[in-house]
């Protein structure tokens, strides 16, 4: 399964993937998952928001144990974030079949849709639909950087987006919901090779508009510019060591320029702040800095200042007795994260819990992210231990 999926949206390039929502790489992505559906025998079927499932047992009955994770990428990320818990999810149902263990609940295998939130800005879409948190009107109105609107890229790749929204029917059906992913940290190198999350720092993405004066780079006297990308590049600065101070997350990944030529000052950079922090106040206080020292510059640049929010996900703490049994079952440490996942997005309606997998590098979103063979497997045994725990009993 693993060598199947290497090959698909990689760039010969960088090395790295480029699996974004609904586009070729990502049906492909999604061409595999119902192969590896059926190839087992189980039903296959495709919710209102594109999400995909695969079930064991009666999916109309109540209490399933489901597990999963995504398969799309953040641009040239790693093969192992999100890939790897849909694949050991098929390999754990594999290993269960293999024990002739014998389910008393339905088990789902899951790939949630755009969990990365590459194309159109916004994380986990296809668990935050299904949740109720991304609600359709504000679906409908998300475009991608050439400005193809969500629905309509939908429709391209073949689905119906009219049906988009909460699902809770679906929801109120899961008994539990277990996502394995590789660790984004080092917290497991030089320990055991499987951990289990204890709580998400609260995070969000925020956009900020820098709004100057367009003007030739050569003949613009520097007291008579209005240069927005000063005032960008202070507040990256700022928000670098702000950050810092607070004990914090901020960085600013994604710029966009108009009109983004050599010899033209911009009139407009947009910047995009990714910050993440172990408590919400924390958070709250530190972003409004950031937005003080872009508009303190901003005035002495003669540059307007927006700052616009995107999104944002409230601090998740794992549902407790659930993390518990997982922890004592595998005999594994329990591990903060300041990644965001489905399975946070989802924390609010189920009971739901994570399994990492070690990550000797400690490196995530880059084609550097990895991990051992051996400590893959050892997460197949884990997650199917969980899995016969939880669905077997």
């Amino acid at each position: 399964m693993w060598a199947e999926l290497l090959p698909v949206g990689r760039s010969a390039a960088s090395g790295g993937y480029r699996r974004f929502a609904w586009n070729s790489a990502d049906a492909e992505c999604r061409a595999w998952f119902e192969q590896q559906a059926r190839d087992r025998g189980l039903a296959y079927e495709l919710d209102r928001n594109g999400n995909q499932w695969a079930w064991l047992g009666d999916r109309t009955a109540p209490g399933a144990v489901v597990t999963g994770s995504h398969l799309d990428s953040v641009p040239d990320g790693g093969a192992f974030d999100g890939p790897l818990g849909v694949v050991s999810s098929f390999a754990a149902l594999d290993e269960l079949r293999a024990r002739g263990a014998e389910f008393t609940k339905p088990l789902a295998i899951v790939n949630f849709g755009d969990e990365e939130g590459a194309r159109f800005g916004v994380a986990c879409i296809g668990s935050r639909l299904t949740s109720g948190v991304l609600s359709r009107e504000q679906a409908y109105e998300l475009r991608d950087a050439d400005g193809v609107r969500l629905p309509d890229a939908m429709e391209r790749a073949g689905y119906d987006p009219t049906g988009i929204g909460a699902d809770d029917d679906r929801l109120a059906r899961i008994g539990a919901f277990v996502e394995l992913h590789v660790e984004q940290g080092r917290c497991l190198a030089e320990g055991q090779p499987v951990g289990v999350a204890g709580a998400i720092w609260p995070h969000g993405r925020w956009r900020f508009d820098f709004h100057g004066e367009a003007n030739h780079a050569g003949t613009t006297r520097i007291e008579d510019r209005r240069d927005p990308m000063l005032t960008y590049a202070n507040t990256v600065l700022a928000a670098r060591k702000k950050a810092k101070l607070a004990g914090a997350l901020a960085t600013f990944g994604k710029v966009a320029v108009e009109p983004n030529g050599t010899n033209a000052i911009a009139s407009l950079v947009r910047g995009w702040l990714d910050s993440r922090a172990a408590d919400e106040r924390t958070l709250t206080e530190l972003v409004a800095e950031i937005e003080r020292a872009a508009a303190e510059r901003g005035g002495r640049d003669g540059v307007r200042v927006e700052l616009t929010r995107e999104s944002y996900t409230p601090v998740v703490d794992f549902d407790g007795p659930l993390r518990d049994r997982l922890a004592k079952l595998l005999d594994a440490p329990v591990l903060p994260t300041g990644a965001g996942h489905d399975a946070g997005i989802l924390a609010s309606a189920v009971p739901t819990a994570m399994l990492f997998v070690r990550n000797p590098t400690g490196v995530s979103h880059s084609p550097a992210e990895h991990a051992e063979r051996a400590d893959c497997l050892a997460g197949v045994a884990a997650l199917a231990d969980v899995l016969e725990d939880l669905a077997c009993q």
